[in-house]
Protein backbone atom coordinates (compact mmCIF):
# COMPACT_ATOMS: atom_id res chain seq x y z
CA UNK A 1 0.00 0.00 0.00
CA UNK A 2 1.34 3.42 -0.97
CA UNK A 3 1.82 6.09 1.63
CA UNK A 4 -0.34 9.23 1.47
CA UNK A 5 2.77 11.22 0.46
CA UNK A 6 3.48 8.82 -2.42
CA UNK A 7 -0.10 9.05 -3.65
CA UNK A 8 0.00 12.86 -3.43
CA UNK A 9 3.25 12.92 -5.39
CA UNK A 10 1.76 10.67 -8.08
CA UNK A 11 -1.30 12.92 -8.36
CA UNK A 12 1.00 15.93 -8.63
CA UNK A 13 2.84 14.29 -11.52
CA UNK A 14 -0.48 13.61 -13.26
CA UNK A 15 -1.47 17.22 -12.76
CA UNK A 16 1.80 18.37 -14.32
CA UNK A 17 1.32 16.02 -17.28
CA UNK A 18 -2.23 17.37 -17.79
CA UNK A 19 -0.82 20.90 -17.85
CA UNK A 20 1.92 19.94 -20.32
CA UNK A 21 -0.60 18.12 -22.54
CA UNK A 22 -2.49 21.42 -22.80
CA UNK A 23 0.76 23.25 -23.57
CA UNK A 24 0.33 25.65 -20.66
CA UNK A 25 3.00 27.13 -18.42
CA UNK A 26 2.70 27.08 -14.64
CA UNK A 27 2.16 30.83 -14.76
CA UNK A 28 -0.70 30.52 -17.28
CA UNK A 29 -2.43 27.89 -15.14
CA UNK A 30 -1.87 30.02 -12.04
CA UNK A 31 -3.46 33.05 -13.70
CA UNK A 32 -6.48 31.03 -14.89
CA UNK A 33 -6.85 29.45 -11.45
CA UNK A 34 -6.38 32.68 -9.50
CA UNK A 35 -3.46 31.27 -7.51
CA UNK A 36 0.28 31.90 -7.47
CA UNK A 37 2.76 30.12 -9.72
CA UNK A 38 4.33 28.71 -6.55
CA UNK A 39 0.96 27.13 -5.65
CA UNK A 40 0.90 25.38 -9.04
CA UNK A 41 4.50 24.26 -8.55
CA UNK A 42 3.65 22.87 -5.09
CA UNK A 43 0.55 21.13 -6.47
CA UNK A 44 2.70 19.41 -9.06
CA UNK A 45 4.89 18.19 -6.21
CA UNK A 46 1.85 16.82 -4.39
CA UNK A 47 1.74 19.52 -1.74
CA UNK A 48 -1.49 21.41 -2.24
CA UNK A 49 -4.57 22.56 -0.35
CA UNK A 50 -7.85 21.12 -1.56
CA UNK A 51 -9.30 24.47 -2.73
CA UNK A 52 -6.14 25.27 -4.68
CA UNK A 53 -6.21 21.83 -6.31
CA UNK A 54 -9.82 22.35 -7.36
CA UNK A 55 -8.99 25.80 -8.79
CA UNK A 56 -6.14 24.27 -10.81
CA UNK A 57 -8.40 21.44 -12.01
CA UNK A 58 -10.93 24.05 -13.12
CA UNK A 59 -8.20 25.96 -14.99
CA UNK A 60 -7.23 22.72 -16.75
CA UNK A 61 -10.89 21.84 -17.40
CA UNK A 62 -10.58 18.62 -15.39
CA UNK A 63 -13.30 19.02 -12.76
CA UNK A 64 -15.46 16.39 -14.51
CA UNK A 65 -12.77 13.92 -13.44
CA UNK A 66 -13.61 14.50 -9.78
CA UNK A 67 -16.60 12.15 -9.96
CA UNK A 68 -14.22 9.40 -11.10
CA UNK A 69 -11.74 10.33 -8.38
CA UNK A 70 -14.32 10.34 -5.59
CA UNK A 71 -17.80 9.36 -6.81
CA UNK A 72 -20.89 10.54 -4.91
CA UNK A 73 -21.59 8.16 -2.05
CA UNK A 74 -25.11 6.78 -1.49
CA UNK A 75 -26.38 6.54 2.09
CA UNK A 76 -25.37 3.35 3.87
CA UNK A 77 -28.02 0.74 4.77
CA UNK A 78 -27.64 1.80 8.41
CA UNK A 79 -28.36 5.45 7.51
CA UNK A 80 -31.35 4.37 5.44
CA UNK A 81 -32.67 2.32 8.35
CA UNK A 82 -32.36 5.34 10.66
CA UNK A 83 -34.23 7.49 8.15
CA UNK A 84 -36.97 4.85 7.93
CA UNK A 85 -37.53 5.29 11.66
CA UNK A 86 -38.49 8.91 11.01
CA UNK A 87 -41.44 7.97 8.78
CA UNK A 88 -44.95 8.02 10.24
CA UNK A 89 -45.96 4.68 11.64
CA UNK A 90 -49.64 5.37 12.33
CA UNK A 91 -52.35 7.90 11.66
CA UNK A 92 -53.29 10.54 14.21
CA UNK A 93 -57.01 9.95 13.73
CA UNK A 94 -57.68 13.67 13.24
CA UNK A 95 -58.33 13.69 9.50
CA UNK A 96 -61.94 12.51 9.47
CA UNK A 97 -63.20 14.53 12.45
CA UNK A 98 -66.20 16.82 12.01
CA UNK A 99 -65.87 20.47 12.89
CA UNK A 100 -67.90 19.90 16.02
CA UNK A 101 -65.41 17.40 17.34
CA UNK A 102 -67.65 14.37 16.83
CA UNK A 103 -66.22 11.14 15.58
CA UNK A 104 -66.08 10.50 11.86
CA UNK A 105 -69.17 8.24 11.62
CA UNK A 106 -71.86 9.57 9.36
CA UNK A 107 -75.57 9.28 9.92
CA UNK A 108 -77.63 7.26 7.48
CA UNK A 109 -79.78 9.53 5.31
CA UNK A 110 -83.52 9.21 5.86
CA UNK A 111 -85.34 8.19 2.65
Amino acid sequence: MKSPAAIAESLGQRLKQARLNRDLTQLEVAEHAGVSRKAVLNAEKGKVQLEVLIAILQALDLTAQLDNFLPPQPPSPIQLAKLQGKKRQRASGQRGKNEGGDDDTQEEPEW
